[in-house]
């Protein structure tokens, strides 16, 4: 998703009020509107560069030819919290159709109600989304039993490296376990005085895309329990990422030296960011990098490939985070059939999706689309594909009160790191116990 951190749709979703606690919600299947009629429709979007509302607008246009009666109103460059306004409010200027960036708040759109359960549109039309989407995106589309959203195109992430200090380590592929990733790290990194002529990885939760939910992908965490408890401080995956994350920021410096680097370093999503001017060998990223990286003409051949994996799971190499868009229908909507076909065809129909992509350069977001011949994209882009498609690649799942559990989670580890919190069993028992408390106050 170029043009918008991960970690700042994190911070959004945490922090805003989202979504009245009355229901807002009507049932799908009361929509009675009828799609073969003359209609206009209002679809609310979150994009804004310029490229990539030109996309949208060419992927409403393919609808429009394909629908001759509906007629598709695009307004973009749309907060969630414009949008949740406008799906509290209704009438007729309100969306009928939105997307959102931010998939933490799946668990807030469907509990709501919101956003309409489409189960029953999927049903009708006869599509099984078990084998239309890839296994993450399919789980992180829906809460509870109530798929009240869609992916509309996703995000994987991997690793970005730098071939040329690579080859100067005496490095001849990328690393595929964590101990692997640990001692290349290490051998990369170049110190200079108190600071790094060349670290291997920025390991800090500050860095960039470097979050707790980002690593602890890798290591596959449950999050809750079947009666929606938190498992965080009872889940091996979680403390072994904190540990071998904490012995990383330990062997590359410590975490104040780290810091101190990182501040001198360029922002996200400029040019002169670390890893494209050659400061930082290796990178935790998603699929956009790669273009932003080649734009800022490098010194140096870029590298990609999956993440690492821990050590006892190297039989699961191949697998990454996911997250991605989500499209939904509003409950206020009188035109929830119309709505339908605008839905499904925009993140089911394979060429549909695949133009959208080659456009946005994001992952196409069914598993027709990752294999389609007509998908146009760097060698190096089919990482990602297969990173999606991979049944072991694994996102964090919806919660009632949106994504506050990951804010909850990164929060400990900016603790534990920095070692401020030193008792890594009593950190994660107490921030169990928070995101129970926060769970339990939502409902």
């Amino acid at each position: 998703m170029p043009g918008i951190s991960r970690k700042v749709a994190l911070a959004a979703s945490a922090s805003a009020v989202l979504l009245a606690t009355a229901c807002t919600g009507q049932s799908s299947s009361g929509a009675e509107d009828d799609p073969s009629a003359e209609t206009t429709i209002n679809f609310w979007h979150a994009w804004s560069a310029p490229a990539e509302t030109k996309a949208v607008k060419a992927l409403v246009a393919g609808f429009e030819k394909a629908h001759p009666t509906i007629h598709v109103n695009v307004v973009g460059n749309m907060t969630d919290d414009k949008i949740n306004q406008a799906l509290r409010s209704g009438g007729t200027k309100a969306p009928d159709v939105i997307s959102s960036f931010t998939t933490n708040n799946v668990g807030k759109f469907c509990s709501s109600g919101a956003l309409v359960d489409l189960n029953p549109f999927f049903e009708k039309s006869g599509i099984d989304p078990e084998t239309t989407f890839p296994k993450a995106m399919n789980e992180y589309t829906q809460f509870e039993g109530d798929r009240c959203s869609v992916p509309l195109l996703g995000d994987a992430y991997g690793l970005y490296y730098n071939k040329t200090a690579f080859e100067k380590a005496g490095i001849t592929s990328p690393p595929k376990t964590w101990s692997q990733f640990a001692a290349d790290a290490k051998k990369l990194t170049v110190s200079d005085g108190d600071g790094y002529r060349q670290l291997g990885f920025m390991p800090n939760y500050h860095g960039w895309e470097t979050t707790t939910e980002h690593y602890l992908g890798q290591f596959s965490p449950t999050y809750f329990d079947k009666d929606g408890r938190s498992t965080v401080a009872t889940d091996p995956a979680v403390s072994a990422a904190f540990t071998l994350q904490k012995k990383l920021v330990d062997e590359l410096g410590g975490y104040q030296r780290l810091e101190k680097y990182r501040t001198t370093l360029g922002d996200e999503w400029g040019p002169k960011h670390p890893f494209h001017t050659g400061q930082v060998a290796m990178q935790l990223d998603g699929e956009w990098r790669l273009g932003m990286a080649l734009d800022a003409k490098p010194g140096f051949e870029i590298g990609v490939a999956p993440l690492p994996v821990p050590d006892d799971q190297a039989d699961q190499y191949g697998k990454g985070y996911i997250t991605g868009t989500i499209a939904g229908i509003a409950a206020t909507s009188k035109k929830q059939n119309a709505a339908w076909e605008l839905v499904k065809y925009m993140t089911t129909d394979t060429d549909a999706v695949v133009g959208f992509s080659n456009a946005i350069h994001n992952v196409p977001s069914t598993l027709a689309a990752l294999k389609s011949p007509k998908l146009t994209y760097d060698p190096r882009f089919k990482t990602f594909l297969d990173i999606a498609a991979n049944p072991n690649s694994t996102t964090s799942p919806a919660s009632v009160n949106g994504g506050v559990y990951l804010a909850t989670i990164q929060e400990f580890g900016y603790a534990y790191e920095s070692g401020k919190a030193k008792d890594l069993k009593a950190g994660l028992a107490a921030t169990a116990k928070q995101i129970d408390t926060d769970i339990a106050q939502a409902k």
